[in-house]
């Protein structure tokens, strides 16, 4: 952004205070200074002269000989422009001087025969328009052999500043000199509004409605009658050229210098040309055609914030306005338009119709909702000052929801920790107050402040902290000689899951990374999706609300491709919606880190040793068993089996660590993985490592092995089909033998043989002591005692064969 030191000046007091130190200041405090434009340097050489003849070159037809005065002497100088002529005023530059445009050296030159000693210069040559097809003719009342650069007000310094997204209250005059303000402590001088208003009411001559307050907060309208269009004043023009405006006429002008003023757009509506006098903001429901103010005629897509009159569309909102409502020569009354727009509103406008403009750029970045009214009321003041009229009484202001300031506590305590040296409290106070910030409450450690609304990306105590650090300086931080630091034994937050992946990897699986993003079919397969708010793609409009999806794409790719035989593991988040509504804070939703493994086609190809064999239920089983081992929990965990189908598996098992499921899977059922175009057999299981992290893992230990035989018994007891292991084995542990040490699944048949609502489950159990050899009487016993509390308990029967 182009800012004009002189215009600077108008809103604080820099005397004394040297360029250089005032772009070092400002690109320390985040302002980044890229380029200095110095009119002073620039124009030293050039003056003011005076045309005293002219005559035809006789060797060109379009060139001329010129005799022109400088003040001092009568110089020949051959001119190419066709509106040269006698008693002109123009800008001349001698030998030596330095064009502008193009930086090269004038010098003494013989064209065509003709020597010519110097140059009269265009606004193109000169930078100071675009208009290159003549001479730029200067104001008679002009003193020949003076230097431009006073003559024409060519002193200033233009500052090209590089303004950061989160920093739109920077994007104006008044923005950067409020950082000067607050580096400098000098006082901030706001344009006062001095209003001369006409007894007629606003009301009585237009209205706004507002159809969408969500994009359009805010909107703020003031109407002059019986405004002349003409050009604007020198002062005026000179300005908008100085920050690279071109001047269009005293209207639009204005709108354009309060925008570079106080940051706020700004409109200008023909109101005669406005159906009804009426203002509708709203969104379009179907695609429009729309010619903007460059002439383009342009679709603009369903669901685009545009401004109405009561029967068309006279302006993009926030964007560009309409040639149907353009300001003209003719135009007599007006309808200042002064609005606060959603950015992400207008940024998805702007982007999809490829259009920025200067009121795009400060809209998309956030302007301040509480200053429409000001700039509307300010510019109404300029325009009456300068186009005449009458400023209608009163001020039309749509806003419904007041957005008020940020209130913020800052600890003076917590300041000083962050940037490891004290600054004076009242210092920090001063920075703060001339930032624009209202302080309240000061105690001891702490003062509350509020934010004002032309500082949204000022949000939490941090951000304050910031802003005292860069505005007291990052050059005045002390350089510490010495640093005492205390050693302590760091966290490696990422020990548990990089150890999960070197388990897997040791195990044969291959790490798969997958997109969080998937599509709201498939996450809703395995939970309760949170809905991206602006998906690029319906394949990736929601969070996974588990690592399934993403396995089973991964799978269906691999198989795509050749690779039939897979054993894959990922590691990741997944997210889960706790409402039915929208997400409005992080209590409404879960995000936990889940594993996941998968087995697919054969475990063991067939060799001349061993036969072939695929995956199945028990090799998943057993993987699982042995990632749990390799992080010493499958003692302290239990399974439970269903050999029922639910949404996702034909059968299944769970792990439980104290009492909660830490982890599920089992064979793929062949309705979901046709979802996903899988023909082949997809064995997984899904750990909770959020889960598991909770649960104290107990450091592996040396166990010296037993000294003493066990002794192994087996039986098999035909059950009804719906008790379950689980249960069958809590009520064996339970029986709290001294013997017995370990119970173990080894078989399930079913058959019509034993009945159709009945199931065989085989056990092995292990017995044995610490100290001694165990008798096979004292076993008996035991393992007699079960068969009696089996059958009882179950109402089992047990199996003799």
């Amino acid at each position: 952004m182009k800012v004009s030191l002189n215009w600077l000046k108008e809103y604080i007091n820099l005397d004394g205070i040297s360029l250089n130190e005032i772009v070092d200041k400002l690109t320390m405090a985040g302002l980044e200074v890229e380029e200095i434009i110095n009119q002073n340097d620039i124009y030293k050489d050039f003056l003011v002269a005076e045309v005293k003849e002219v005559i035809k070159h006789p060797n060109a037809e379009k060139l001329s000989i010129c005799k022109i005065f400088d003040g001092k002497n009568i110089l020949q100088v051959v001119c190419g422009a066709p509106n040269v002529a006698v008693n002109q005023k123009v800008v001349f530059a001698p030998i030596g001087a330095i064009i502008p445009n193009g930086n090269y050296e004038i010098k003494k030159a013989k064209i065509r025969g003709i020597e010519s000693f110097g140059m009269i210069c265009s606004e193109d040559e000169l930078l100071l328009g675009n208009d290159s097809s003549g001479i730029l003719v200067l104001s008679d009342d002009l003193i020949v052999g003076s230097k431009v650069t006073e003559s024409l007000n060519l002193n200033d310094v233009i500052l090209e500043i590089s303004i950061t997204p989160n920093r739109p209250d920077a994007l104006s005059h008044i923005g950067v000199a409020r950082d000067l303000s607050a580096i400098f402590n000098r006082e901030l001088k706001i344009p006062s509004i001095s209003l001369v208003e006409d007894e007629k009411s606003i009301f009585d001559y237009a209205s706004v409605e507002v159809e969408d307050i969500n994009n359009c907060p805010r909107y703020s309208a003031k109407v002059i009658l019986n405004v002349e269009v003409k050009e604007s004043p020198s002062w005026l023009q000179q300005k908008l050229k100085a920050v690279g405006l071109r001047p269009i006429n005293n209207i639009v002008d204005v709108t354009n210098f309060v925008l570079y003023e106080i940051g706020q757009p700004l409109h200008a509506f023909d109101l005669d040309l406005l159906n009804d006098k009426k203002i509708v903001v709203r969104i379009i429901s179907k695609n429009t055609e729309f010619v903007t103010l460059d002439s383009k005629k342009r679709e603009l897509p369903a669901g685009t914030l545009m401004i109405c009159d009561s029967q068309r569309e006279v302006a993009i909102a926030g964007i560009m306005g309409g040639e149907n409502s353009e300001i003209n020569f003719n135009t007599k009354n007006i309808l200042i338009e002064s609005a606060y727009f959603n950015p992400s509103k207008i940024r998805r406008t702007s982007k999809l119709l490829q259009l920025q403009t200067d009121s795009s750029y400060r809209f998309e970045r956030g302007t301040d909702p509480n200053i429409t009214k000001f700039a509307a009321e300010r510019a109404a003041q300029l325009i009456a000052e300068i186009a005449g009229g009458k400023v209608l009484k009163g001020t039309i202001d749509v806003y419904p929801k007041k957005i008020s300031p940020k209130e913020i506590i800052l600890r003076f305590s917590k300041l000083n920790k962050v940037l490891g040296f004290e600054i004076e409290k009242e210092k920090v106070l001063i920075i703060l107050k001339n930032l624009g910030f209202d302080i309240y409450e000061v105690q001891p450690d702490e003062v509350k402040v509020s934010v004002p609304t032309f500082r949204p990306d000022v949000e939490r105590e941090i951000d304050l902290i910031e802003e005292v650090a860069r505005i007291n300086g990052y050059d005045n931080i002390p350089i510490v000689p010495k640093i005492s630091v205390t050693l302590e034994k760091k966290e490696d937050h990422q020990k548990f899951e990089d150890k999960i992946r070197d388990i897997c990897i040791g195990l044969g699986f291959y790490e798969m990374i997958n997109n969080p993003l998937v599509s709201e079919k498939e996450a809703l397969l395995t939970g309760n999706p949170i809905k991206i708010a602006n998906p690029i793609s319906v394949d990736m409009s929601s969070l996974r609300t588990s690592l399934f999806a993403g396995a089973l794409n991964s799978v269906k790719r691999n198989l795509n491709l050749g690779n039939k035989d897979l054993m894959l593991f990922e590691i990741g988040n997944v997210f889960n919606s706790r409402v039915q509504s929208e997400i409005n804070d992080f209590n409404d939703f879960q995000e936990k880190q889940n594993l996941i493994i998968v087995l697919v086609g054969k475990e063991q190809n067939k060799t001349w040793n061993y036969s072939e064999k695929s995956f199945d239920f028990f090799s998943l089983k057993s993987y699982v068993n042995a990632i749990l081992s390799k992080i010493s929990l499958e003692k302290f965990t239990k399974d439970s089996y269903n050999s029922n189908e639910n949404e996702i598996f034909i059968y299944y098992f769970q792990k439980t660590l104290n009492d909660k499921i830490i982890g599920s899977g089992g064979k793929v059922k062949k309705q979901v993985l046709e979802l996903f175009d899988i023909s082949s057999d997809v064995y997984l299981f899904e750990f909770d490592l959020s889960e598991i992290k909770k649960f104290d893992i107990p450091v592996v230990k040396y166990i010296e092995p037993l000294k003493y035989p066990k002794i192994i018994r087996d039986f098999a007891f035909i059950f009804d089909k719906n008790i379950f292991y689980e249960e069958i084995e809590n009520f064996i542990l339970t029986q709290k033998l001294k013997l017995l040490k370990k119970v173990e699944l080894f078989d399930v048949f079913e058959s019509d043989f034993i009945g159709e609502s009945k199931r065989s489950l085989a056990f092995r159990l292990e017995f044995y002591d610490e100290t001694r050899t165990l008798t096979e009487e004292e076993v008996e016993v035991e393992f007699n005692y079960l068969i009696e509390k089996i059958t009882n308990n179950f109402n089992a029967k047990l199996r003799s064969s």
